[in-house]
């Protein structure tokens, strides 16, 4: 059975048909609007009608960044887009002719999925998705189940307290996981080594021009490219990466951990810190099998197809 995972994001959704081997067949793009929820149920309502038209349909998952309701109807609570206890699934169905089974997915657990499924975790059944993007996002897989909680809101990794009294986060507390270890944290430290040392610094400030318009992907070139300073920045996120996995293996023993979002494009430059400081915080090393860090696979289709894949099930 075909079906579409759609893929909402602040300023649009991505929308694709998969079939269940993971393969999109096709594939589209509507802009949106985070504050204007009826206007994303239209836009998801309209990808539904425009890919429909051409495949025979069963069933439609909506990845959203957000906290998901438990029975898979709604979103909760979401950072970036003004949803608060909002029945998405059913706002959605109303605006669709066809009678096809909705289901709304947190969009880590979707990618999570997809990896699990189809890509770098495909041969195991117990692993550990961090998604290190603007904050870090996770999926847990569990004895082959995708781990969802009693409430629906598990997998919440980039909000595990690893510094107390450390970087105020958007989550309302300080010191969470994803204040270190995502890419928002690369650029703030990248931001602040501008203004502290001047002299390391100048191959970022030619790409960037100015501190304040330092991202992440001139951080990963500049260490591509061999600078000193962009290499220890990338060392000191993997690092926190690496640390924090290790807590989460202490509770979780994953056989594999796989490594998602755009930081990634800078390969061992990330995971072999990353790689190391998880070796070192790990408990009882030497005295078990350890975890194995990959890059992620599934790139930016991850979340489409996780959630079409979910919402067969």
């Amino acid at each position: 059975m075909h079906a579409i995972g759609v893929d909402i994001g602040g300023t649009k959704i991505a929308a694709g048909v998969v079939d269940e081997d993971g393969v999109i067949l096709a594939q589209t793009r509507v802009e949106t609007s985070p504050d204007d929820v009826a206007g994303i149920d239209r836009a998801i309502a309209e990808v539904y009608g425009e890919l429909a038209g051409s495949y025979e349909i069963g069933a439609m998952g909506l990845a959203a960044a957000g906290f998901v309701a438990a029975d898979r109807s709604g979103v909760l609570f979401a950072p970036n887009i003004a949803w608060r206890d909002y029945p998405l699934r059913d706002k959605v169905k109303a605006l669709i002719a066809d009678d096809i089974t909705v289901v709304v997915e947190n969009d880590a657990n979707a990618a999570g999925w997809a990896e699990f499924r189809y890509g770098a975790a495909r041969d195991v059944d117990d692993m550990l998705m961090l998604t290190v993007g603007t904050g870090l996002g996770g999926a847990i897989v569990s004895n082959g189940e995708l781990v969802r909680g009693a409430w629906g809101v598990a997998s919440e990794v980039g909000h595990m307290r690893v510094v107390p009294g450390g970087h105020y986060c958007g989550c309302g507390h300080e010191g969470c996981w994803e204040q270190y270890a995502s890419g928002s944290a690369l650029v703030r430290d990248a931001q602040a080594a501008v203004l502290t040392q001047p002299d390391r610094a100048q191959r970022l400030l030619e790409l960037a021009g100015d501190a304040e318009k330092l991202v992440g992907p001139q951080i990963t070139q500049a260490a591509q490219e061999g600078d000193p300073l962009a290499i220890d920045l990338l060392a000191e996120l993997g690092r926190w990466l690496g640390e924090g996995a290790a807590s989460a293996t202490a509770l979780l023993d994953p056989a594999l951990i796989v490594v998602g979002g755009g930081v990634v494009a800078a390969g061992d430059l990330l995971l072999a810190p990353a790689r190391r400081g998880f070796a070192e915080q790990l408990s009882g090393r030497g005295h078990r099998p350890e975890a194995t860090f990959v890059p992620a696979s599934m790139g930016n289709d991850a979340g489409m197809v996780g959630a079409a894949d979910l919402a067969r099930l």
